[in-house]
């Protein structure tokens, strides 16, 4: 039984300390998946990217990201968290500067990856050393709290932050600010982090990487070139066909795999299978829905980078507002129905934003009104799937159910910018050097757009009907695969 004695509540000024340099970090990598949302049109400009390719330069960062954060989960568990740590935060650092000095799409591509790895590399590390430097119970979840808190406060305000430096100085500060505070974050590693390594130190699932990664790599590539070839092009399907036997064998590798990279076996119970597919809708939807409301305000109606990330701001404060009272709502509906919400708000929000035009004032105070709401849909979505998605399984399982929602996250991030991009790159019209008119532009987001929010409703609409409870509003009981149903959570996580 877990002790609650004054003591243990309250942290020492060492776990504090330990805690601001973890958090600190976290909150980096969260906004830096951001910080460059509302910079891309300068960059691309700046740098030579025509509008086809300009989603690489989020897409290299999430890619890159998701692909090898598993992979680098378990090297951290053999040779050290804090090892690790140490590595991602200096290669952070430099691949930083190499970006605020990139020249040409090239160098700019390149800082990316480099980016997407170190994420990779000092994600993991973080949360186990979290887990590590705090023993379970209250103090714990306090600091797992204040990290999914700073998550969330990180992506939208990246958005926010990035088009004050941007506008007020240089989209390369969306770089250089990383700098200083990568060096102070790496000292901090240093001087107070006590280092841990796993227990049971898993072998490697090498093949597994690798097909993950290269399959990824082959599905993002197979989408991106249809916005060049067209769908109809056979380089098209057969790069998608590529992606798709890659993603097949990973998951016959991981099935068979002792010590698998993505616990996809637990996908049989239905909680996780159908929380996890909430999980991905709500994620790369609304990251979709960001690249194209940046380019509708900066190429439509005319905003500066910083008028933009202001805008962002209304999401960040719908979604903060989602996260403060997702708890309650969950404990009224249940895990189930709080999620097939979150989602139907979020798609409502979404899809109206399809009757968006040139008349700046309604176009500010529509995307000022839907993001707000559709980003308190968002976050309660996003809580919501983390309960579905862990319930339903034995204790045994939890790591491995946790392990497949960051998973989720990642992947969400990685593929809706990508997907959603060359959706809309379809409506654009003739491009001039690959410049679309602001007609062009317009017809292609709100097309993007109305295909956005139709996704999170059908994906609302769908779990709505095969996620299996016990009892209407609750989440009671779960159906696993072989038919048997086991206890899973109701309230808040």
């Amino acid at each position: 039984m877990p002790k609650t004695h004054s003591s243990e509540l309250s942290m020492t000024g060492k776990q504090k300390t330990i805690l601001v340099v973890l958090l600190g970090a976290q909150f980096m990598f969260a906004v830096d998946f951001s910080i460059l949302t509302v910079a891309l049109p300068e960059i691309g400009s700046d740098l030579g990217f025509g509008l086809d390719s300009l989603q690489w330069i989020s897409t290299a960062f999430a890619l890159t990201a998701a692909g090898f954060m598993l992979l680098f989960g378990r090297i951290g568990d053999l040779i050290g968290r804090k090892k690790l740590f140490l590595v991602g935060m200096a290669l952070l650092t430099v691949s930083s500067l190499l970006g605020g000095l990139a020249t040409n799409p090239e160098l700019m591509i390149v800082a990316r990856v480099l980016q997407g790895l170190a994420t990779a590399i000092v994600t993991p590390s973080g949360m186990a050393l979290i887990t590590t430097s705090f023993e379970e119970g209250p103090l714990r979840t306090k600091a797992l709290g204040l990290n999914g808190a700073l998550l969330s406060l990180g992506f939208a305000g990246g958005a926010v932050l990035g088009g004050v430096l941007t506008d007020l100085l240089s989209w390369r500060w969306d770089f250089f600010i990383n700098v200083p505070v990568g060096v102070a974050l790496f000292i901090g590693g240093i001087l107070v982090i006590t280092d841990s390594v796993a227990e049971d130190r898993p072998k490697l699932d090498v093949p597994g990487s690798i097909t993950v990664t290269a399959g990824l790599l082959a599905f993002v590539y197979g989408v991106t070139s249809a916005e060049r070839e067209g769908w109809g092009s056979a380089q098209t399907w057969a790069t998608l066909l590529v992606a798709a036997v890659l993603l097949v064998s990973f998951y016959v590798i991981e099935l068979k795999a002792a010590a698998p990279l993505a616990p996809v076996r637990i996908l049989k119970a239905n909680s996780v299978k159908w929380g996890n597919l909430g999980g991905l809708i709500t994620f790369s939807m609304e990251s979709a829905l960001s690249f194209l409301l940046t380019l509708y305000l900066q190429q439509v109606l005319g905003l500066t980078p910083f008028q933009t990330g202001l805008m962002f701001g209304f999401l960040g404060l719908g979604a903060f507002l989602g996260g403060t009272f997702a708890s309650k709502i969950i404990a009224r509906t249940g895990a189930k129905g709080s999620l097939v919400l979150g989602l139907a708000v979020q798609g409502v929000m979404t899809g109206v934003l399809f009757w968006l035009g040139e008349d700046k004032t309604v176009g500010i105070a529509a995307v000022l009104v839907t993001t707000f709401v559709g980003g308190f849909g968002h976050v309660l979505a996003i809580v919501a799937y983390t309960v579905v998605g862990t319930s339903g399984i034995e204790d045994r399982e939890q790591g491995l159910a946790t392990g497949l929602a960051a998973m989720t996250q990642q992947i969400g991030f990685t593929l809706g910018i990508p997907v959603m991009s060359a959706v809309a790159a379809s409506q654009y019209g003739e491009l001039d050097n690959g410049v679309a008119s602001a007609a062009g532009v317009l017809d292609g987001t709100t097309f993007g757009i109305l295909v956005d929010g139709l996704v999170v409703l059908a994906g609302a609409l769908v779990i709505s009907v095969l996620l299996r409870t016990a009892k209407s509003g609750s989440l009671a009981a779960v159906r696993v695969g072989d038919g048997e149903e086991e206890p899973s959570l109701t309230g808040a996580p």
